[in-house]
């Protein structure tokens, strides 16, 4: 097992906005899983990173290029790498989640990842999609445009913006006493962007994320919300931004004072440095509902002007509360797409399945075999669990092929395709009078999908729950962009709420909040076959079973099939 140290300077690279071919390449490169002792908050931590960066490289490529990555697991964790929000179109070996699209890679084994990076520009990410390593092992994924141009001026310089967490402990160590347990995992111990916790920690004045600019130019923030389980608000003092594309969507112009990015999201924000010569603090703070428990902390980095004096105090910008709601709704649903820029798809009329999916808290007993002599952490001695229409998913214990091999070989018994439309009871969903219903909280545990003619076209309505007084959940589809028609609060109304859906421009997305006590709409054409996950992005709720999963079938052609397994792929 290698151990490496970090030298790495605390400004941040910027990506040359000159990138541009008429043609595709093939972009190839090596990923190695490593032990990495790093210094934060005054301690030496042991994390897993890539290629000994912290957060890991970014990985920049045109629209139409093909990608290989080699993943060579040198640390101490079973791994697998999710390429979140890339579509895999007809690539669903290289997806990542461990035991859906593949077995985890091993200590001292490989793989290599391979696809293609068609109908999308902009800023997506890869991460981790086994355990909780994507607490550090994680990056930037850029898409630029194959002709170099974008749907608006183009910027003087481009900057990743990663915010994220940091955990003063071993990370898969939180999660595992949390399980064994039943309860709920400690919350981090600070924020960061771009790896950095900024100048409000202890040890760690000289850690923190500094962004040059020049006077009057305009740069474009390529931000993604790598934090485990928070959404994020984000501010520069004295200065505004414009949003231009979502999950790698472009948008019309959306002009704000303010960013709201939940987990799993990202986003290309302009910003132009048009303020006096100084410093200004950009900072990214939390915003919760209804956890009496969470990092009230703050991330701090610095935009400092060229001819800035170098005793310049930075401006700080007023922040929101913690549970601005108001606020984070208004960003959440202001935005919308841009008709007729680049890979642009209208919304999908004819709907073909229509579901309704609950989703929020449950219960599971302590221990089914004994519950009268243990008690776990989490409401009435039992265990947190997590549930979508009343079923808790968790792969089988002793699994001997992910669920995508499964499907590819017409092998029964890893799971099945019942995964129901709609809950089993019909109830007042958001009544906190039901939050601690007993005869509702407790879900099973399953391994189910919904299984899809190819080119269908799904309407899901998500319904948050009130059990055990909910929260918002940000919802992540695998392997496709979903329009979100609509979202908002109470109890969806089929009569009522559906004249409020966009048909026309509404915002293309791989990740959507669903607010607490409230719901979301989104609608997808399932042109990609495959096994796909659809999920909370919330990390502490995923091993909970705030998931399930789409069964594609094959269209009507090879070319329109799942291909054959990769000869590397891992075995269980």
């Amino acid at each position: 097992m290698k151990l490496f140290m970090l030298f790495l300077p605390w400004t941040f690279a910027l990506l040359s906005s000159s990138f541009a071919s008429t043609s595709p390449s093939v972009v190839e490169r090596i990923f190695r899983v490593q032990n990495l002792r790093i210094k934060r908050l005054c301690n030496e931590r042991v994390i897993v990173a890539v290629n000994g960066q912290f957060p890991g490289p970014n990985i920049n490529v045109r629209e139409g290029d093909t990608v290989i990555v080699h993943l060579l697991n040198e640390g101490p964790y079973n791994i697998t790498i999710h390429w979140h929000g890339v579509f895999q179109l007809f690539s669903a070996w290289a997806d990542g989640p461990e035991y859906v699209t593949q077995c985890t890679i091993s200590p001292g084994n490989k793989y290599t990842y391979k696809f293609n990076v068609t109908q999308q520009e902009g800023t997506l990410w890869w991460h981790a999609h086994a355990s909780v390593l994507r607490a550090t092992v994680h990056g930037a994924f850029i898409i630029q445009p194959r002709s170099g141009l974008f749907p608006f001026s183009k910027p003087y310089k481009q900057v990743p913006i990663i915010l994220g967490d940091w955990y003063d402990a071993n990370v898969v160590d939180v999660e595992t006493q949390a399980l064994a347990s039943g309860g709920a995992p400690n919350v981090s111990n600070a924020f960061t962007i771009n790896g950095l916790p900024g100048d409000l920690f202890n040890c760690s004045r000289s850690q923190t994320f500094k962004m040059k600019v020049k006077q009057g130019r305009t740069y474009m923030l390529r931000m993604i919300n790598a934090a485990l389980n928070n959404d994020l608000f984000f501010k520069i003092a004295n200065h505004n931004f414009t949003v231009v594309a979502v999950d790698a969507s472009y948008t019309e112009r959306y002009d704000t004072d303010i960013i709201v990015i939940a987990p799993g999201q990202s986003a290309d924000v302009l910003f132009t440095a048009n303020q006096p010569n100084g410093s200004y603090y950009m900072v990214a703070s939390p915003y919760v509902v209804n956890l009496p428990d969470f990092d009230t902390n703050i991330a701090r980095g610095t935009v400092i002007y060229d001819n800035a004096l170098p005793s310049s105090e930075p401006l700080m910008p007023i922040l929101p509360p913690f549970n601005d709601t108001d606020t984070a709704f208004k960003f959440y649903t202001n935005v919308t797409s841009k008709v007729g820029a680049p890979h642009w798809v209208p919304v999908p009329l004819k709907v073909d399945e229509h579901m309704l999916i609950t989703i929020g808290f449950s219960l599971e007993l302590c221990d089914s075999k004994n519950a009268s002599n243990k008690t776990c952490a989490g409401e009435f001695g039992d265990r947190y669990s997590a549930s979508m229409n009343n079923e808790s998913f968790a792969i089988p214990a002793g699994i001997k092929m992910s669920m995508l091999e499964a499907f590819y070989n017409n092998v029964s018994g890893v799971y099945t395709t019942d995964f129901p439309d709609k809950p089993t009871l019909n109830f007042d969903f958001t009544n906190l009078d039901n939050a601690y219903n007993k005869s509702l909280l407790y879900a099973p545990k399953s391994t189910k999908a919904k299984k899809l003619n190819f080119n269908s076209t799904v309407e899901i309505v998500f319904q948050n729950t009130a059990f055990l007084e909910g929260q918002n959940h940000p919802m992540h589809l695998h392997g496709y962009d979903f329009h979100v028609l609509a979202q908002g609060f109470g109890n969806f109304n089929n009569d009522t709420d559906r004249a409020k859906f966009n048909l026309v421009n509404p915002q293309l997305r791989n990740t959507v909040g669903v607010p607490l006590g409230g719901w979301a709409v989104i609608r997808f054409q399932a042109d990609n076959p495959g096994v796909w996950l659809m999920h909370c992005h919330m990390e502490d709720h995923v091993p909970w079973g705030l998931a399930m999963t789409f069964e594609v079938g094959n269209g009507p052609t090879p070319s329109t099939s799942v291909p054959p397994p990769p000869t590397d792929l891992p075995k269980c």
